[in-house]
């Protein structure tokens, strides 16, 4: 089943039975088919997202129209029915979903409902991380397992008990004394996350489909008719709490807790697994700080989360608040933003970094995920493409766990039509054409030998010279230098929103929209939308060494493609626009005439500025035109020292490479590395031109200045007067000393200036010197004596 739904607008419903009917009906429908396949198939066809969204809507619905709940509407009901593979087993307490919440103001107004229905203002509560794996029911008597049962609908489940048997996890025989006579314990099977991934990798190895994820190989593993596939998985298990419970008699009597926390303590003293992450809290903040903790560890525990749990601890309280036909209104579960979803991925390209290395990646249906849109997700390598197995034009499962970069895990093979189709790796690069080949025999990644003309890798280098670190040019960034190198670099995204539905509007104000696109096959969309699009404009800059030749006229009808955004809010449409130059066309306010009217372009404030600053970078000291020149190994440390002791160009040029490794700070490797990129024709070939456009190529004879900071480790931190950044270091770095970036029992001393941050208080409390910018200079002209410092053993 496909993730893409009908999103009829609310207020269409309201005050219209006919149409609520049937769009409740719909939904049912939806919801009960996504829970066979997730229940009974263990094949999920919605992502968690999609399918909390088709029953929040759901719930809506019957809110509004209260004769469209029942019994046997999914709000009212668990889970799937049993799949018939095993024995059915009826359980003698149901076992009921939870009420979810998403969002903060929705949990507090729980708690207030709480606190409202008990008559108490403070109601202490368990915080429990929520498993993804699959609920379980573990009834022991006389202390021995007797029977374990999965969920099923709530109220009949799967018996699963020889499987279950096999799970480390799950003890034969409870330890420990004071049990019921019987007692059923409820919890969770999981996969553990660190072995999911190679788990995959074997299956698909041996030619079987992967799990869409771990609840899934979990699932998957425990409904296994062969006991013995189950056991060679490494499934594991957590309790979560308790259903019947009989006391009986017996030679050490059973004394039921009072409180849930005391359950889990209890559960643990019998051997049973229970959660690490349990706490107790008392207060909403308490709760949101419980939240917070969890989700920033969420990617880092033993299991897949997708939320937290609260659950009122006291149980006689419990028994008063009672359950609905579904969930307890003691509990409620905060769900994170879904981590995992489901998209349309409408094609696999390749990228090519600034090392020449070539990567696939999906280019898909935008999505919410962990909070962020998506549009493009990496595949690592042709190898992991085949080892997932996804296609062109599948359903796929996404994935972006905390700032970790976006993922496709897997297909969703039970979704496909027939029109998926294979990815090929391409033989040449998609940016220059140059053959592709790996940097040497073994390797898994294949690299454009094009080094010197490679868009995607002169993006980088143009990037790199207008950093802080090498030339510092205000106004050449990421984006100037995309543009000027790689102004079609958003193409693919352009092209996917047309796919979606979305409006692309070019700069003389033609409206483009791409009609008929879900008649398509989905393989073939993306190149459709992109027919409709102007063909690519090449890039005004083919070579670092044009960089300081480029006129602002050169610049004047540079395109690239922008989103839309009204009123600070993005649109999901894009516009073609002019990057250096303003607008050439603009929209006439006569109402008759052309709706667009053509006007003459000028040069905008971040082209001026940009050539300006370009201007000035012509002057900058040698070691900062090294460093803009991405010599590998060659930083500002390598490049100061080079600098310093052959002060020119055609020096350091004409120096072999056991004369550089002399040099002090420089060594060996660095060495090897400058002497083997000047022997490269376009690499001097650049030199030659930024020389000729006038970039200083030798340093005037600086004064000579002492070594007073010899041996001493300095951190300046904060605004210095007379300096920047890079200076303060270089002035340190010129008198003998060595400039720290962080502070640590090694460091001699702190310079703190203005907007220092925390290393000032770092090093009092490692009990490091520090000082105010006011005494940097004489730092620099006496050391350590002319501050009164004395001068580290």
């Amino acid at each position: 089943m496909s993730e893409a739904t009908s999103r009829q607008p609310r207020n269409a419903l309201e005050g219209d039975p006919h149409q609520a009917h049937i769009r409740w009906s719909q939904l049912a429908d939806q919801i009960e088919e996504a829970r066979r396949a997730y229940y009974e198939r263990d094949d999920p066809t919605l992502s968690d997202a999609e399918y909390d969204r088709l029953f929040s809507e759901l719930e809506s619905l019957e809110r509004e129209h209260p004769e469209l709940a029942g019994p046997s509407s999914p709000t009212a009901t668990v889970g799937g029915a049993p799949k018939g593979s095993f024995a059915p087993v009826a359980h003698q307490r149901p076992m009921l979903s939870l009420d979810d919440v998403f969002s903060l103001e929705e949990l507090h107004a729980w708690v207030r409902r709480v606190q409202e229905d008990t008559g108490r203002e403070r109601v202490p509560m368990t915080a429990e991380v929520k498993v993804d794996g699959l609920a379980i029911s573990l009834l022991y008597v006389d202390g021995r397992l007797e029977r374990a049962a999965t969920r099923g609908d709530g109220r009949v489940g799967e018996d699963v008990t020889a499987n279950a048997r096999t799970i480390s996890a799950i003890p034969e025989r409870l330890t420990g004394r004071g049990h019921p006579r019987r007692i059923e314990v409820r919890g969770e099977v999981f996969f553990p996350t660190a072995r999911f991934q190679e788990f995959n990798a074997a299956r698909v190895a041996s030619g079987e489909r992967a799990f869409v994820n771990a609840r899934n190989a979990a699932a998957g593993s425990l409904r296994q008719k062969d006991p013995s596939i189950t056991a060679s998985r490494p499934l594991s298990m957590v309790a979560h709490g308790v259903g019947l419970v009989e006391a009986g008699d017996g030679p050490a009597p059973f004394a039921e807790p009072a409180t849930q926390h005391q359950w889990y303590r209890l559960l643990g003293e019998w051997g049973l697994p229970v959660s690490p992450y349990t706490t107790l809290v008392e207060t909403s903040s308490e709760m949101d700080r419980r939240i917070e903790e969890l989700g920033d560890r969420r990617s880092a525990l033993v299991h897949e989360i997708d939320g937290v749990v609260f659950k009122v601890d006291d149980l006689a309280l419990q028994a008063s608040l009672g359950a609905t036909s579904r969930a307890p209104r003691w509990a409620a579960a905060f769900k994170f933003p879904p981590q995992e979803v489901n998209t349309r991925l409408l094609d696999i390209r390749v990228q090519v970094g600034r090392t020449g290395r070539v990567t696939p990646y999906g280019v898909m249906e935008k999505v919410l995920v962990s909070g962020s849109h998506v549009q493009r997700a990496t595949l690592h390598n042709a190898q992991e493409v085949a080892r997932k197995g996804v296609r062109i034009g599948d359903l796929v499962v996404l994935r972006k766990a905390g700032d970790v970069i976006p993922e496709i895990v897997a297909p969703v093979e039970s979704a496909r039509d027939g029109s998926e189709r294979p990815f090929a790796m391409p033989a040449t690069c998609p940016s220059c054409g140059a053959e592709l080949a790996p940097e040497k025999d073994g390797d898994v990644d294949l690299r454009c030998p094009n080094t010197a003309h490679c868009p995607a890798q002169l993006t980088e280098r143009v990037s790199h010279i207008g950093s802080r670190g090498a030339l510092d040019i205000e106004g050449l960034g990421d984006e100037a230098a995309l543009a000027l190198t790689q102004p079609e670099a958003d193409r693919d995204a352009v092209a996917a929103a047309l796919v979606e539905g979305h409006g692309v509007t070019l700069e003389d104000g033609t409206r483009l929209r791409l009609e008929g696109a879900e008649e398509l096959p989905h393989a073939q969309q993306l190149a459709a939308a992109e027919a409709l699009l102007p063909a690519p404009q090449p890039p005004v800059l083919t070579s670092e060494g044009a960089l300081f030749d480029l006129r602002s006229e050169d610049l004047r009808d540079v395109m690239v493609w922008r989103p839309v955004t009204v009123d600070g809010e993005t649109t999901d449409d894009w516009a073609q626009v002019r990057y250096f130059w303003t607008k050439a066309w603009r929209r006439s306010t006569r109402r008759s005439g052309p709706a667009w009217i053509h006007v003459d372009p000028e040069p905008a404030k971040n082209l001026l500025l940009m050539l300006e600053e370009r201007e000035r970078a012509k002057s900058q000291p040698l070691w900062r035109v090294l460093v803009a020149l991405s010599i590998r190994h060659v930083g500002p440390t390598a490049a100061r020292a080079l600098a310093a002791h052959l002060p020119s160009m055609e020096a350091i040029r004409a120096a072999d490479a056991d004369s550089l490794a002399q040099v002090d700070g420089v060594g060996g490797v660095i060495a090897q590395s400058v002497h083997e990129w000047f022997r490269v024709d376009w690499h001097r070939e650049i030199v030659a031109q930024w020389a000729a456009a006038g970039v200083r190529m030798e340093d005037e004879a600086a004064e000579e200045v002492s070594d007073v900071l010899t041996g001493l480790t300095i951190v300046v931190s904060g605004a210095m007067p007379g300096y920047d950044r890079e200076g303060a270091k270089a002035a340190i770095v010129a008198r003998g000393g060595k400039a720290a970036g962080s502070v640590s029992k090694r460091t001699t001393l702190v310079v703190a200036g203005p907007g220092a941050g925390s290393k000032a208080a770092k090093a009092e409390a490692l009990g490091v010197p520090v000082i105010d910018e006011t005494r940097f200079q004489d730092l620099l002209d006496g050391g350590l004596p002319a501050l009164g410092i004395e001068a580290p053993s």
